[in-house]
């Protein structure tokens, strides 16, 4: 089977490997399609996130759906949750999987992830596709699960403002869930330079002002009353796009960081921050949401299938990962079926 392994900073390449064997309480998947996230592209533009290396070959690819082959599900669609958490920990029996000790992700080193034609992988972390969810919105369930996660986090309510500061795909799934979850006043921000991302910003339900050195914070400001928005989401990964969320939020607000800092770094103004007394919440990956995510998609309440801007056949996976990390569409996916 054909496989894309990264063997370094900046170093992709594909190989001929063996077909994967199913250990215990393991399926074999026929990879459909894997999405391309800003994770994968810090690892290949880095070969690291924050203290985790590339130490070994590492097949990437956490959002992605298949096929089972093997096992009483064979034949069955399913979106493949990239996380694998042990269950007995503290913190998966205090109800937080994704903060398992011992937790196995696909794609992130030394785990390897669906960047390939097969994978095997536990039966439990396999999500039936229902027939009116194509294997292209399957893998977008990942990235609207950490919008979900990361609006819980919010805590929006109905009546509520919010921001979204950078309206990739992250950004523009947080638009449309805060919209479902009945905010009223949705304003967002991106870089004048991406208007596609813009036009897809305003598509969803938000008021999009460009961001501009800060000059976007005094016009979400003024949007909201000079009062502020109740919940701003910096989705960006950019320190600017933390300290217009900072400065943009209302006195005792809150405010999400989701996006993954070029330097491993996130700084604000803490006198900004203090003197509002804001609620800071780092957001790790989702939990619990593959249902809701599904439900939000058959229900037609979120549109993620217009996301995908562009598809690749695995053979052409890094051409894949330049157009991702230039950030010429919204999402990109690498089409597994199609290797050649």
């Amino acid at each position: 089977m054909q496989v894309a392994r990264i063997h370094g900073a900046g170093d992709m390449r594909l190989h001929d490997e063996p077909m994967p064997e199913p250990g215990e309480g393991e399926a074999l998947v026929r990879v459909t399609a894997v999405g391309v996230c800003g994770s994968d592209v810090h690892w290949l533009r880095d070969g690291s996130i924050g203290n985790d290396r590339v130490m070994e070959p590492l097949i990437l690819g956490h959002e992605c759906a298949g096929v089972i082959e093997s096992g009483s599900r064979k034949g069955e669609r399913v979106a493949i949750d990239p996380a694998c958490p042990c269950g007995k920990c503290e913190f998966c029996l205090e109800g937080n999987p994704n903060l398992c000790s011992n937790l196995r992700f696909a794609g992130h080193a030394p785990h390897d992830g669906a960047l390939r034609q097969y994978i095997a992988w536990p039966e439990t972390s396999l999500i039936a596709l229902p027939e009116s969810v194509s294997d292209i919105e399957g893998v977008m369930l990942e990235p609207l699960g950490v919008a979900i996660y990361s609006v819980d986090c919010g805590n929006v309510n109905p009546g509520m403002s919010v921001g979204i500061f950078g309206c990739g795909t992250i950004g523009l799934c947080i638009i449309q869930v805060a919209r479902a979850a009945g905010a009223t006043s949705i304003l967002a921000t991106e870089l004048p330079g991406l208007a596609h991302r813009i036009e897809a910003a305003r598509t969803a339900g938000a008021t999009v002002f460009e961001a501009r050195g800060g000059r976007e914070m005094e016009e979400i400001l003024n949007a909201s009353g000079g009062r502020g928005v109740d919940v701003a989401f910096e989705a960006a990964g950019d320190p600017a796009a933390v300290e217009s969320a900072i400065g943009a939020v209302k006195p005792g607000g809150s405010v999400c960081l989701i996006g993954i800092p070029p330097n491993d770094r996130t700084e604000f103004t803490a006198s900004t921050a203090r003197r509002k007394d804001l609620t800071i919440h780092v957001v790790h990956r989702m939990k619990h949401t593959y249902p809701r995510s599904i439900q939000l998609v058959q229900n037609s309440q979120v549109d993620v299938r217009s996301l995908v801007t562009h598809r690749f056949p695995l053979s052409e996976v890094t051409r894949a990962y330049a157009v991702a990390e230039k950030r010429e569409g919204i999402k990109i996916v690498v089409d597994c079926r199609r290797p050649a």
